[in-house]
């Protein structure tokens, strides 16, 4: 898989803000990418070195919206850790 197929978007929330402090950030991933493809894709995409990659999957919430019920998507999110000091400037607000 190319670079750009296994990063598919940055997680912005509220959690996501508070962990770029210490150069984590959160990704949304592609399900079959693995640890070592995530952290060649972020150093490759935003020239950074990574030190560290932890994944998880989200598994799908059931919503109610009225009478209709149905689930949330699932994903797999990765945190990337960076060496201490660098950003992302890309992601930064």
């Amino acid at each position: 898989m190319r670079p750009e197929q296994i990063i598919i978007e940055p997680l912005v929330t509220e959690k996501a803000i508070g962990e770029r402090v210490s150069s984590r950030y959160v990704f949304k991933v592609n399900p079959a990418a693995t640890k070592r493809s995530i952290a060649d894709a972020v150093a490759k995409l935003f020239k950074v070195d990574v030190l560290s990659v932890n994944t998880c999957m989200v598994l799908p919430k059931r919503r109610i919206l009225g009478k209709s019920i149905g689930k949330t998507s699932h994903f797999k999110k990765a945190y990337v850790s960076l060496k201490s000091g660098q950003k992302i400037e890309e992601l930064e607000v």
